[in-house]
């Protein structure tokens, strides 16, 4: 019999109600875009009542859920970078050089002297002993001070490779150990591109690994490539340094663990610092921008537990002396530690803007670039191209509806009809899934939209067709719907079955573009096989009931 359970006509007009109702928030973006932006700010910064005004241009009852825009529809910045993964190698041998010395040192009776030199390749840590005699006993004691390789990869390897050349010995990272921080480099700028762009507020940013050392980075909306450079490219390292004496200018002679640093402010005024940091700023966990008791702009951090014991430590014991917070390579500011501090918070200060101090909260918070990065390509897409493209896809799509819904009424009549209002429930259910999973629409998005259009009917032809042939058999109408849906069943399918495969490879091998093709061409072959199968199968079922034909005409 032709019928369907009423739990399963409420299920379905359910289910499509919900799409469209999700959906319908696009139908009006740029008024819904304002409601969500107003109501991010205010749960950033509080309500104001320009605010409040903003987010009530939208009802607060309904979905305010939007398809993104992508880059090459909104307009934005486009940014293809590569790390100097290179640059961490030197800093772990700095963090090491501690340890090496204190190793060293334990058994001075044996190696006598112990001086770092300078001016060494990259990479690699160089000391020298008074007593090439010890050579052997040296290198044992710097071979104890070696880790496992913490990665899959790296199993049963240690992270340094120690040798001796005369009475000098060579520290220097294992190749497995330089894979492992190769990758931690690129995941570190990854996230924190990744929160430096979150900051500011932007919309679904791409932001993947592309290759060993390159990161691809696009943010719609965002002005132009030039704003996207100043707000990640700043490495924005900040550490703290203990003071040895006020330089007399930048040729002054640092010796062994001493750097020359210029002040920020005043380029005639430099320090000479002890070059291993007490603190850096991964020893922060917040910073917010603020004013100082003269009421300028200034910088408030604090530290985590780690680092505010070691910052109340050293300021109890070197009271008077002078504290430099390095920003950079510059001195931001050297003040005299006048009591200790050991709350674990402070103040940076300096000639700030707001503008200034906001920003440098922003990097701070975000955290420091562990290596630099080249910019090898950047483009910016202005919103005039995007719109272009928006207008290009909507014709696109139109063309395509029109032509879609005049050859299925004209070949299949009022069952036709019928197809049609299940297609115009199918763009609605995508919109309605697109918006409800925050995706992200592309211009190879827009194609699978138009593809998913022309594909949406394959599932009503093949039943349609099979109707017509089971007519044929001098079945009655009743029966023959039945069995022309039964009959087409399996090949609808397994049609669509191998086309979602494909487009699940596209996904999970692609990149970018490609990916946004595959996402909406998957949720438009769900949802065009639901439309199919139960909606016009549905519409089909309530107009027998109602007109109970004795015959049909497919």
């Amino acid at each position: 019999m032709l019928q369907i359970a009423a739990w399963k006509r409420v299920l379905i007009w359910a289910v499509c109600l919900a799409g469209l109702l999700f959906s319908f928030p696009n139908a009006f973006y740029s008024r819904v875009e304002t409601h969500n932006d107003a109501l991010a700010e205010i749960e950033a910064m509080g309500a104001t009542p320009e605010r409040e005004e903003a987010a009530s241009v939208w009802p607060d009852f309904l979905p305010s859920a939007l398809v993104n825009l992508g880059l090459d529809l909104r307009g934005g910045a486009h940014l293809l970078a590569e790390v100097q993964v290179e640059d961490v190698y030197s800093d772990r041998m700095d963090g090491y050089w501690l340890n090496v010395r204190d190793a060293l040192v334990a058994i001075r009776d044996q190696v006598g002297f112990v001086e770092r030199l300078d001016n060494v390749p990259g990479g690699e840590l160089r000391v020298r002993i008074s007593q090439v005699e010890g050579m052997e006993a040296a290198l044992a004691a710097v071979r104890a001070l070696a880790q496992p390789v913490a990665s899959v990869t790296g199993l049963g390897a240690v992270d340094i490779v120690v040798s001796g050349q005369g009475n000098t010995v060579i520290v220097a990272l294992s190749d497995d150990e330089k894979v492992a921080t190769d990758n931690r480099t690129i995941q570190q700028s990854l996230e924190i591109i990744r929160r430096r762009v979150d900051e500011v507020g932007t919309r679904e940013p791409t932001i993947q690994r592309q290759g060993e050392n390159r990161i691809l980075i696009q943010v719609p909306g965002i002005g132009s490539a030039a704003e996207l450079k100043a707000l990640i490219g700043t490495t924005a390292r900040l550490t703290f340094h203990p003071v040895l004496s006020v330089a007399a200018n930048a040729n002054t002679t640092a010796g062994s663990g001493e750097i020359v640093v210029q002040d920020l402010e005043d380029e005639n005024q430099f320090y000479l610092l002890e070059s291993v940091a007490i603190l850096s700023g991964e020893d922060l966990v917040d910073a917010q921008p603020g004013f100082d008791q003269n009421g300028q702009p200034s910088v408030s951090f604090r530290f985590n537990p780690s680092g505010a014991r070691i910052f109340g430590q050293y300021t109890s014991e070197n009271v008077g002396a002078l504290f430099a917070t390095v920003l950079d390579d510059r001195v931001i500011t050297a003040p005299q530690i006048r009591e200790p501090i050991t709350g674990g918070s402070g103040q940076i200060t300096g000639n700030f803007t707001v503008e200034n101090s906001t920003q440098l909260a922003v990097l701070l918070r975000a955290g420091a670039l562990p290596a630099e990065m080249i910019f090898l390509e950047e483009r910016t897409i202005g919103p005039e191209l995007g719109q272009d493209s928006i207008e290009a896809g909507r014709i696109a799509c139109l063309i395509a509806f029109a032509a879609v819904l005049l050859f299925m009424a004209l070949s299949y009549g009022l069952f036709g009809i019928f197809a049609n209002l299940a297609l115009l429930l199918n763009v609605g259910l995508l919109f309605g899934v697109l918006s409800g999973i925050g995706a992200t629409l592309t211009l190879p998005g827009i194609a699978g939209i138009v593809l998913t259009i022309g594909m949406a009917v394959d599932a009503n032809v093949l039943v349609f067709e099979r109707i017509r042939e089971e007519l044929k058999t001098a079945k009655g109408p009743s029966r023959a719907i039945e069995l022309g849906y039964e009959r087409a069943l399996s090949a609808i399918i397994d049609a669509n079955i191998t086309t979602f495969i494909t487009a699940l490879i596209l996904f999970a091998l692609g990149s970018g573009p490609v990916k946004g093709f595959a996402v909406t061409l998957m949720i438009g072959i769900a949802t065009s096989v639901f439309t199919a199968i139960f909606v016009t199968r549905l519409l089909i079922v309530m107009w027998f009931e109602r007109k109970r034909p004795r015959t049909i005409e497919v």
